[in-house]
């Protein structure tokens, strides 16, 4: 049996899934940052298994994460994802979802994607941390404290510095696996 990060043990299998094939992996297509956007937003206050276990939820209620889909979402369709059982069926973080479709498109515009104005955060290359134990594992860093500042400037919403550490968490900007983990060599592989 393989050696994993101690939060993932004893979790359901998409958990598990989640952590063994997406989580610290380098991402560079701006439909999955806009789908982590869209998650860690709605994980405010929530554990991150309430999420995942209604990602497929997330995806039928916001056009497959399809940003220019979401960036046209009217009060009507607001209402309607208020009655979606599939998601948490919260008001604000549902605004938060399309307010921050429409601020997305903007940077697309301005820096050509996403991804661009995303890694370059971190000078376009992963943060390699080599924790030993999870309590050594931040819930923020100087990278996601200006990040969220600018995403804020910018007009998003949900995008505290936890949050957004946790995005950069899981899109790969930062390698925060535990040096046990038999991911966090297979991550560093992939640089």
């Amino acid at each position: 049996m393989c050696k994993r990060c101690q939060w993932v043990e004893g979790q359901f299998p998409e958990y598990l899934r989640y952590h063994d094939e997406e989580w610290g992996v380098p991402v560079h297509d701006d439909k999955t940052h806009f789908e982590f956007l869209i998650l860690e937003g709605a994980q405010a206050g929530l554990s991150w298994s309430t999420i995942l276990k209604r990602r497929t939820g997330y995806a039928k209620a916001f056009s497959n994460f399809d940003v220019k889909k979401v960036a046209q979402y009217d009060e009507k369709k607001i209402a309607s994802l208020l009655d979606d059982a599939g998601i948490i069926r919260n008001r604000l973080k549902i605004n938060a979802a399309v307010t921050n479709a429409r601020a997305f498109l903007k940077i697309q515009e301005e820096f050509g994607s996403f991804d661009a104005y995303i890694w370059s955060f971190v000078d376009n290359k992963p943060i390699v941390k080599s924790w030993k134990k999870m309590s050594e594992i931040p819930a923020t860093g100087r990278e996601s404290d200006a990040l969220s500042k600018d995403l804020k400037k910018r007009g998003f919403k949900f995008v505290g510095s936890t949050i957004i550490y946790a995005h950069m968490q899981a899109c790969g900007l930062v390698n925060d696996h535990t040096i046990d983990c038999f991911r966090y060599k297979e991550i560093l592989d992939l640089y």
